[in-house]
């Protein structure tokens, strides 16, 4: 699975990425070795992440969203907002399972 997201900065500002591993992603970009542009504005939020089957259909969106205005932006976080079970099924498959 790959994953295009957005997070809220310290700042309010927002950044759009992609990855193939979204909490060692996440954790990156808390600790300041994520991107240069979130290291200096932590701590970040994740705040929208849509998820798909392939790399190049995971860039793609990460472009579209980087096209789009910040007003395009919170208006996707919005929607999400308006249906957090899906993405809260999506972050919770991430999670890895102890096994005793």
């Amino acid at each position: 699975m790959c994953y295009t997201y957005i997070l809220e900065c310290a700042d309010h500002t927002l950044y759009t990425g992609w990855t193939n591993n979204l909490p060692k992603r996440l954790q990156a970009h808390q600790s300041g070795r994520g991107a240069k542009y979130t290291r200096f504005r932590l701590p970040v939020q994740l705040v929208y992440v849509e998820k798909f089957n392939d790399k190049v259909t995971a860039q793609r969106r990460e472009y579209q969203i980087k096209q789009m205005s910040r007003a395009k932006k919170l208006q996707l976080i919005a929607e999400q907002r308006a249906n957090p079970v899906e993405i809260f099924t999506d972050l919770m498959s991430l999670q890895p399972t102890r096994v005793d």
